[in-house]
């Protein structure tokens, strides 16, 4: 698979299934791994990051993660590529944003990524449609228990992994569940509900985690520390939250469609007629012009648009997708001009 497929493709976990897939975008859980041979990439020098990315590489290529493993190197990756691999969730924005040699290997399904000299030596990713933490996480323990066959990982009897930053040492894992949740911010109870949610050590984070704005309703929930628990015992405790979050959600929409159906239908409607006429619009637009017809279409008040259709808007009208469609780079007012017409393109052809 070439990046240029990406634009025109999405992966597995965008296909709108799997448990509570109304409210549960995706599961995932990131693995962060370094080699005991080599320094932190803090410390290393630009020989040591080349032989790290080397080595990781070829051990990954040899590894039987999943069949047709593609590989990108950041380092010579345009500013577009990398744009578009961020919104994808496959690499993180300080992995495109860092220096020296680095790559991801990823899978056709996008199921699978693994991220080469981002902070630590290595991250292992992966992520799943839906509510499915004990599916994601049984996956990608199998592939940590094959690299660690090939690989000697940074380990203390007493800390556990060792990692660049001390927030992750320990299992070296964060789990996160990213949600849809815009009934619970219409009626002012989202804040109430994250309150909580801090409380048991969790962290309420944008779209693209650490230091990300919330945009079209959508939430990452996700453990904030790893050192002292087991693997187990994170999944735990966000499995014994999230149920509890979407139940919060379903019954603020209930509420929603009793107290004021009228302006829910309007608002729903509005959003979806903006969509299929607008000529310009915004990325922070379309965020929220989706989110509502999201929810219009899971309260059964629009019934001719797929739920698979919808998240694959949330990402294919992001701008590194948008310039990789065009073959160039673009300013805002013509992104969003080719934005709104790739958007009625794919509503008018459904």
């Amino acid at each position: 698979m070439e990046i240029k497929d990406l634009s025109y493709n999405t992966g597995e976990w965008l296909r709108g299934t799997g448990k509570e897939s109304d409210i549960v975008i995706s599961s995932r859980i990131r693995l962060a791994r370094n080699v005991t041979a080599f320094p932190f990439l803090s410390r290393a020098n630009l020989r040591q990051r080349k032989e790290v990315e080397s080595l990781l590489r070829e051990t990954i290529a040899k590894t039987e993660i999943t069949k047709e493993l593609s590989y990108v190197n950041l380092n010579t990756a345009t500013t577009v590529d990398k744009l578009l691999l961020v919104e994808r969730h496959l690499i993180s924005k300080e992995h495109a944003e860092g220096d020296g040699e680095r790559g991801v290997a990823f899978g056709k399904t996008e199921t699978i990524s693994l991220m080469i000299n981002e902070e630590d030596h290595l991250r292992i990713q992966v992520i799943r449609a839906g509510f499915e933490l004990k599916n994601t996480w049984a996956v990608i323990d199998e592939i940590d228990n094959c690299l660690s066959e090939k690989l000697n990982f940074a380990f203390s009897s007493r800390f556990g992994y060792l990692t660049a930053c001390p927030t992750n040492v320990g299992t070296g894992m964060r789990a996160s569940v990213m949600l849809h949740l815009p009934a619970l911010g219409m009626t002012k109870h989202i804040e109430k509900v994250f309150n909580a949610v801090g409380k048991l050590g969790l962290v309420v984070r944008g779209l693209y985690g650490e230091g990300t704005k919330v945009s079209g309703d959508l939430y990452q929930i996700s453990n904030q520390f790893t050192l002292g628990k087991t693997e187990n015992e994170i999944l735990s405790i966000i499995e014994s939250v999230i149920p509890r979050i979407t139940s919060y959600e379903r019954m603020a929409r209930k509420a929603l469609v009793l107290e004021s159906k009228e302006q829910l239908e309007d608002r729903v409607w509005r959003s979806y007629g903006m969509l299929k006429t607008a000529r310009m619009i915004t990325s922070e637009e379309i965020l929220q012009l989706l989110s509502q017809v999201r929810m219009g279409v899971n309260l059964g008040l629009i019934n001719d648009i797929e739920m698979k259709t919808l998240n694959e808007l949330f990402i294919l009208t992001l701008p590194g997708h948008l310039q990789k469609l065009q073959g160039c780079e673009l300013d805002s007012t013509q992104r969003n001009i080719i934005r709104a017409s790739y958007v009625r393109k794919r509503l008018d052809n459904l």
